[in-house]
């Protein structure tokens, strides 16, 4: 059970969600129709698209998972490990997510494809980097997963059995920041196009920033604590 959530475990699971809520919300309005942060809905389309020959469409939709892949692939490389731990290497991956964000943003404009595969990568390395923290199940640019989490604590709820709240409210911040950032992205989309694409680079780049400062502090702070003594 998770007894105390470390408030950069909660901010951190906020500000990625509602980004990825951003970022997908663009890629349905934009020139592609295409969902970028899940790869159900990708996967499936393949499926379709192979089905009715549409083998262009079919390449394309796997360009989309295939950057989704990479994106998984980078994460894995830099930090190391799938459970969340203050001290490994997240700052780095938000930096590199906000360039390919930035990156994209030009490309999208001009309706060129890799726009849609850069903003890919960028959503598979992000739902890379938050796998697990106590157990709880993270994942910051989907919530199909979310929903079915809510569904088993409310049938073990009806049954009788313990749960812990503390996942609840987690699920519940991870959900309503998703929802918020998709509200955004469309207001934003339709006053800024792709450039409201600017808005989760910055917040990505910001929050990497932010977190690899705080983890030098940390380290620094440990270092330099005395050692335990027996008395």
């Amino acid at each position: 059970m998770i007894s105390k959530l470390p408030g950069w475990v909660w901010f951190g699971a906020a500000v990625l969600s509602f980004i990825a809520g951003i970022v997908n919300a663009v890629g349905f309005l934009g020139f592609q129709h295409q969902g970028v942060t899940h790869l159900t809905g990708t996967t499936t389309l393949t499926g379709i698209a192979l089905a009715q020959q549409d083998f262009k469409g079919a390449l394309h939709l796997l360009a989309i998972a295939i950057s989704f892949l990479l994106g998984a692939t980078v994460s894995g490389f830099i930090i190391q490990g799938s459970t969340l731990k203050l001290g490994r290497r997240y700052g780095v991956a938000l930096l590199i997510e906000s360039g390919l964000l930035l990156a994209a943003v030009p490309l999208l404009e001009h309706s060129n494809l890799m726009g849609d595969y850069l903003a890919s990568s960028a959503c598979g390395l992000q739902n890379a980097m938050a796998s697990t923290y106590s157990g709880a199940v993270l994942r910051t640019t989907h919530v199909s997963g979310v929903f079915t989490d809510l569904g088993i604590f409310f049938g073990h709820l009806l049954r009788g059995m313990k749960e812990d709240w503390q996942r609840f409210r987690l699920w519940l911040v991870l959900l309503g920041s998703f929802l918020i950032g998709g509200v955004v992205g469309a207001g934003m989309f339709s006053k800024c196009s792709y450039a409201t694409l600017y808005l989760p680079a910055a917040l990505t780049g910001l929050v990497g920033l932010a977190y690899s400062v705080y983890r030098h502090y940390e380290l620094n702070r440990a270092d330099h604590q005395p050692p335990d003594t027996d008395p």
